[in-house]
C-alpha cells in the first residue's frame, strides 16, 4: 500500500512537470519584445542627461512583460507598465499605470528592429491627438524609445526620447 501511495505521488509530480513544460506564450511574436528585458540606465538621447532606472522582466510564464520605471528626472515619479501579446487580435498591448494616476493604453507590432505601438485617438482642446511609442533595437545593444504625440495635419511633438542602457 506504502508503495502505492509513492508511485501515486511519483506520478502527479510528472504530470505536474509534464504540465509545466508547456509553454502557451513561446512562439515567434510572444518573443518579440523581448529586446527590451533587462536592467537599464535611461538617458536623454539628445544630451544624455539621466532620465531615470528601468527594470524590465518576464513574468507569468513569459506571457508578460513587466516594467518598473523610477524616474530620476523628476524626482518621486514611478510606474509600471505591462506588455503582453494578444493572439486573438494578433497585436502587442501594453497598458502603463503611474504613481499620478495617469494611465496610458497602447497596441502595435513589432516591424523589424522596432516596436511600435499606438493609443486610441483621443480629443483634447478641440483636436484629435494619438500617443506613438516606438522602442528601436539598436545594434550595440542599446534601446531607443521615443514617445511622440501625434496631430493629423501637424508636427510630431516628442514627449520622451530616451536611450536605454543596460546596467552592468
Amino acid at each position: 500500500m506504502r508503495n502505492l501511495v509513492w508511485i501515486l505521488g511519483l506520478m502527479g509530480c510528472i504530470n505536474l512537470v509534464a504540465q509545466n513544460t508547456n509553454c502557451n506564450c513561446c512562439s515567434e511574436n510572444h518573443r518579440a519584445f523581448d529586446f527590451w528585458i533587462g536592467e537599464w540606465n535611461v538617458v536623454n538621447s539628445i544630451n544624455g542627461t539621466p532620465a531615470g532606472t528601468s527594470i524590465i522582466k518576464q513574468e507569468e510564464d513569459g506571457c508578460v512583460i513587466r516594467e518598473n520605471w523610477t524616474s530620476i528626472a523628476t524626482v518621486g515619479y514611478t510606474g509600471t507598465s505591462l506588455n503582453y501579446y494578444n493572439a486573438q487580435t494578433q497585436e502587442w498591448e501594453q497598458l502603463w499605470i503611474d504613481n499620478t494616476g495617469a494611465a496610458l493604453k497602447l497596441k502595435g507590432n513589432r516591424v523589424d528592429n522596432q516596436m511600435i505601438l499606438t493609443s486610441d485617438p483621443f480629443e483634447k482642446d478641440g483636436n484629435t491627438f494619438r500617443n506613438r511609442i516606438t522602442w528601436t533595437k539598436n545594434d550595440d545593444g542599446t534601446v531607443r524609445q521615443l514617445w511622440e504625440v501625434l496631430q493629423e495635419g501637424s508636427e510630431n511633438v516628442v514627449a520622451f526620447d530616451g536611450l536605454y542602457q543596460r546596467v552592468k
